[in-house]
């Protein structure tokens, strides 16, 4: 028998966080209707646009419970964004080469809103109560500031869904805010400084963003706290964010000194470069899906697998084999300060380096230079083995990556004791690679239970966008807080401290 038959069976399992519908409550004889119509909600909608989908997923927050639910999502493919019209200016590209214009990004995010609001029953006018966008299509850009550029689009298909301005800027005062959100409010005692989750976002001595997908990184990390609430993993600073989707984003943040007089955590680093486009260049060699803008999503989907063990003999020398040839064509490092783009992402890496801000990339080659070599290895793994093992090997390569990037902020002293580590995006949550991933941090003995400092969350923006709306808004539950250090009390006293 197998010496590690049994593992599969006592082996601790990842915490991994699923969007739930919100509960229904019964109303009349027989008949029931979602909570959200009759108690008081607070209604976030998340505009993505990312290299691959576009989303507007809405998000119900319990105000009395400060519970947040999934009430609808719509995805569309970044792909079938319609094509530039004659006199529209190109500013950019998807990884996969799909060209947009302002105008372009602007009815995608316009129909999709609707589309969404129109499924759950919901009125833009009426029924939202903020709108969070965000985007991670920076592959074309020359420098972070062009995705303001890209950010104008997406407020401007807001704007032409019908969504007010008020609705995406924070109040200014806590009177400025509808009748329902007043009793929850804590605006009339603390003022909203730009933290979120107890963070402040790192900015260079220039005051520019050191990397293009700055705000993903905001989201994710926000939205990985709001998720872990649902797990018994006390998910506070200090803390590691890595969004997985097909870039990389995410934070490493600070921890907080007790009796500090600033209990905000300071961003200490950050994530950039190449994620899910790498097991997309993978499974495009296989012919299985479209040649340029096929994706691994298309191939195997975005739900964990945690059933099942790995391949055991030949079958796992082989997968081994082949990871090892993937992984060397992966550069995971700290990002040089001369580099101007690591993994087709615009940095600030000199201001990242001047501010002590640790930039952690991965690459494939320089700037996607050796994707090509992805193409021709998954060609071969699907001719010979078929798509179970290349599975395996994907699976097994992107949680060698997440484990490579903890090991680069391990080096650099950024993963103490009392931290935690989250994981979102479609490149770290699906098939088997939790486990894996989990079973890598077991080995490197980084915390005494790491199944108590891991966790993972599936639509980490949305949700981040949600607890974003919330901060914005001063929307907090002090008695479930999640601002603060792990094991640490609420820091609204600080904050009002501040405040005065």
């Amino acid at each position: 028998m197998c010496p590690h038959f049994f593992d599969r069976f006592f082996k601790p399992k990842p915490y991994i966080v699923e969007s739930v519908p919100p509960p229904s409550v019964a109303h009349g004889a027989g008949m029931t209707m979602p909570e959200y119509k009759v108690k008081p909600y607070f209604i976030v909608a998340s505009v993505e646009m990312g290299n691959t989908t576009t989303k507007c997923i809405l998000t119900g927050t319990n105000l009395e419970t400060g519970h947040a639910y999934a009430i609808n999502k719509t995805v569309k493919m970044s792909r079938d964004v319609r094509p530039p019209k004659p006199g529209e200016e190109v500013f950019g590209a998807t990884l996969d080469g799909t060209e947009i214009t302002r105008e372009s990004v602007t009815d995608l995010v316009r129909d999709t809103l609707i589309e969404c609001h129109k499924e759950a029953g919901l009125s833009i006018a009426d029924d939202l109560d903020f709108v969070v966008r965000s985007t991670g299509v920076v592959a074309a850009m020359d420098s972070p500031d062009q995705v303001g550029e890209f950010v104008i689009a997406l407020a401007n298909g807001c704007l032409a869904a019908g969504v007010p301005p008020r609705k995406m800027t924070p109040p200014m005062s806590k009177e400025n805010l509808p009748k329902k959100l007043q009793q929850h409010s804590f605006a009339d005692k603390v003022v909203f400084v730009g933290a979120v989750a107890g963070v402040v976002p790192p900015v260079g001595s220039s005051g520019v963003e050191m990397v293009a997908n700055e705000m993903e990184g905001e989201l994710a990390m926000a939205g990985i706290k709001e998720g872990a609430k649902n797990t018994p993993v006390d998910f506070r600073n200090p803390c590691i964010s890595i969004d997985f989707g097909t870039t990389l984003d995410g934070r490493i943040t600070s921890d907080v000194a007790p009796g500090s007089s600033d209990p905000f955590a300071k961003t200490i680093g950050n994530f950039c470069g190449l994620a899910g486009s790498i097991p997309d260049s993978i499974v495009r060699g296989t012919g299985q899906v479209e040649g340029r803008t096929g994706t691994a999503l298309d191939m195997f989907g975005d739900k964990s697998a945690l059933e099942g063990v790995s391949r055991i003999g030949r079958s796992a020398g082989i997968v081994e084999d082949y990871v090892g040839q993937v992984h060397r064509h992966i550069d995971i490092r700290r990002v040089p300060p001369d580099r101007e783009r690591f993994g087709r992402v615009p940095v600030n890496s000199r201001i990242a380096h001047d501010s002590g801000v640790v930039l952690i990339g991965c690459d494939v080659g320089e700037n996607g230079s050796e994707t090509g070599a992805l193409n021709t290895i998954g060609a071969e793994i699907y001719e010979k083995y078929g798509k179970g093992l290349l599975t395996d090997v994907i699976d097994h390569v992107c949680s060698e990556m997440a484990l490579r990037l903890i090991d680069v902020a391990v080096e650099h002293e950024m993963v103490p004791e009392n931290s935690s580590i989250g994981f979102t995006g479609r490149a770290a949550i699906s098939g088997k690679k939790p486990q894996y991933i989990l079973d890598g941090i077991a080995e490197r003995g980084l915390y005494k239970d790491p199944q108590d400092h891991l966790v993972f969350v599936d639509d980490g923006l949305a949700r981040g966008a949600a607890l974003m709306g919330r901060c914005m808004n001063s929307l907090g539950k002090p008695k479930n807080p999640l601002g603060g250090v792990r094991g640490g009390r609420c820091i609204m006293a600080e904050r009002i401290k501040i405040g005065k």
